[in-house]
């Protein structure tokens, strides 16, 4: 039985005129004035008009993704979108509406773009395309000369986002009851396909963090398996651990359950995650070493940062050494997951580590500046690669150099060589990270962290045009 009712158009959108932790007023209207309004702010309307389709299609999509995965709803929030360019899409009260998008978002509204057998809507990432680029999103400004040579709105977007994307056309429409709570308190001995729910999304988000056990069968009883679940999900998550799936433990459930849901490979030009164990030995133990080990212990520092059970790492300990500390370290680690407490890392401990590793990046908040800077943060970088990624790695290198001296600045040549890895572990090291050198998911949202600060630090004179683009002009 489905986990989630069919996906409707909402008759209404809740938007926050903020960023989402920022003091502003929400303001609710039609669906379809919100994606006029959205179109009419980032694109123009003198485009080919199969361009207007495509991005009509992307946008649409983008904000019923926020709204059926609850997304801020289940985070807490009163809304269900924001109209900050840096997480959302760009939203502006009270402006003029062209006519021609007009016309087209009353056709279009209650269409939407899903990949392969996916139910939920695509959550359609896009960028300018110009002052900003984003590999395996939509390109604004690119979807123009693709028009220009005939492609068809749907050829535009499959082009962008790849051949498995479908468009559903004439979803339903059905009023937005702002939140899928059921407002029921579930506890030992409850029945019903809410419980079923619950059920389910344990069972996936378990797959992620291997400390939740999992519930045979997903049968709409809440038994004692379904509470030690629920105990087990709430020590996790820093709820109180009573096994009763109240309105808080609800709303935590699908916000963990879709964010693991959206945990991408990380394949762009790097590598995937499966890649690199399949790159490294079948089996790492005491006396090995090599950038095997060096990874192995990264992904240990990173668990012992939000397991208690496992110990904490020191940056000039991830050595690419296997002594006697990483061996008891990843015993710690096969200890807590209830595994074969040998020390040893077989494939099963590999891949359980890489599993945890990939669910610590999905719990992390979400970073929207980083949706600006291409790739980030779906991409893992080693020495020895070549490529865009590693150009935009650079990029991002000499930013930070302007603003932090110990950081030496690097040819911006597309290839990984020692000089961009010993930058990288510079950088490392001031963001705490262990210095490693390699640039992973977590690297990449401190770089750009940091290179957003020395941005908003550059000093220009009143008036002076500062050398790159500011406000919302960046998302023109």
């Amino acid at each position: 039985m489905p986990d989630r009712p069919p996906v409707v158009i909402p008759e209404t959108i809740t938007v926050h005129l903020g960023p989402p932790d920022a003091p502003a007023e929400n303001i609710t209207v039609p669906f379809a004035e919100y994606i006029k309004n959205v179109a009419s702010s980032e694109i123009y309307p003198t485009w080919p008009e199969e361009a207007i389709r495509a991005n009509i299609y992307a946008q649409i999509s983008y904000a019923l993704n926020r709204v059926f995965t609850e997304w801020y709803r289940s985070q807490g929030y009163d809304f269900d979108i924001t109209n900050s360019t840096r997480y959302d899409q760009s939203f502006v009260a009270g402006r003029d509406i062209f006519e021609n998008i007009s016309t087209l978002v009353d056709e279009l509204f209650n269409d939407y773009l899903t990949r392969g057998n996916a139910v939920e809507p695509l959550f359609a990432q896009y960028c300018n395309g110009t002052t900003v680029t984003c590999p395996g999103g939509l390109s604004q400004w690119g979807t123009v000369p693709l028009a220009e040579q005939g492609l068809s709105a749907e050829e535009i977007v499959r082009s962008f986002y790849g051949n498995d994307i479908n468009i559903i056309r004439n979803a339903p429409i059905a009023p937005n009851l702002g939140g899928s709570w059921p407002g029921t308190v579930f506890r030992l001995g409850d029945v019903s396909e809410d419980v079923r729910t619950i059920q389910n999304r344990l069972n996936r988000i378990s797959t992620n963090f291997p400390t939740i056990p999992k519930i045979y069968p997903a049968d709409g009883i809440y038994d004692a398996d379904t509470e030690r679940a629920v105990r087990a999900f709430q020590q996790q998550f820093n709820l109180t651990p009573d096994g009763i799936a109240g309105k808080a433990t609800w709303y935590r459930l699908a916000f963990l359950f879709n964010t693991v849901k959206r945990l991408s490979e990380l394949d762009s030009e790097g590598l995937t995650l499966e890649d690199i164990s399949r790159q490294f030995p079948e089996t790492l133990r005491e006396g090995a070493s090599g950038p095997g080990v060096q990874l192995l212990q990264y992904f240990l520092a990173v668990a012992g940062e939000y397991y208690d059970q496992l110990p904490r790492w020191q940056a000039t300990e991830i050595d690419g050494i296997f002594g006697p500390q990483t061996r008891a370290a990843a015993a710690a680690y096969q200890r807590m997951l209830g595994l074969p407490e040998t020390g040893v890392v077989d494939r099963t401990t590999w891949n359980a580590l890489v599993s945890t590793y990939r669910s610590i990046l999905a719990a992390q908040p979400t970073q929207g500046w980083l949706q600006e800077v291409a790739g980030l943060p779906d991409i893992f970088l080693v020495e020895g690669m070549r490529g865009d990624a590693v150009r935009q790695a650079q990029m991002l290198i000499n930013i930070i150099a302007r603003g932090y001296p110990q950081v030496p600045t690097v040819t911006v040549d597309g290839i990984f060589g020692p000089a961009t890895r010993d930058a990288a572990a510079v950088i490392q090291s001031l963001a705490g990270l262990p210095p490693t050198g390699a640039i992973g998911p977590l690297t990449w949202e401190d770089m750009a962290q940091l290179a957003r600060n020395v941005l908003g630090a550059s000093q220009t004179a009143e008036g002076q045009y500062p050398g790159y683009p500011v406000g919302e002009e960046a998302n023109a």
